[in-house]
């Protein structure tokens, strides 16, 4: 279709589109970063569970616990992260932040074995 036959108001929404979609890019942006950080709370939550229950069957089996669960950790919650008690194990670590002016949460797992459920 010529340009001269295009009505004035289709012509006047040309741009739109680009206008919209810089106005929704912040709370895109924003809503991305807040579920980037809500799997990053679940792993390392996820992580920790896992740390507990590994250093709970070392206790079990008469091992050093804490050892034992901080092994299990993976190497990035290691640092900070807090390990304590025999029998039940509890594991405390931070969670990674995706922004430094977040503030600095810590999620924490324990678990109990009873005698000779370390042994399959």
């Amino acid at each position: 279709m010529p340009p001269e036959r295009v009505s004035p108001a289709l012509r006047r929404a040309d741009g739109t589109a680009s206008v919209e979609l810089i106005g929704i890019l912040p709370a895109l942006l924003l809503a991305i970063l807040v579920t980037a950080q809500l799997a990053a709370a679940g792993y390392a939550l996820w992580s920790a569970a896992l740390s507990a229950r590994a250093g709970a069957r070392a206790a079990v089996v008469g091992g050093d616990s804490a050892a034992a669960a901080r092994q299990a950790l993976p190497a990035p919650l290691r640092r900070g992260s807090r390990v304590g008690g025999e029998g039940l194990v509890s594991v405390e670590v931070g969670v990674p932040r995706l922004l430094p002016l977040l503030p600095r949460l810590e999620v924490g797992a324990s678990t109990r074995l009873p005698p000779g459920a370390g042994s399959g």
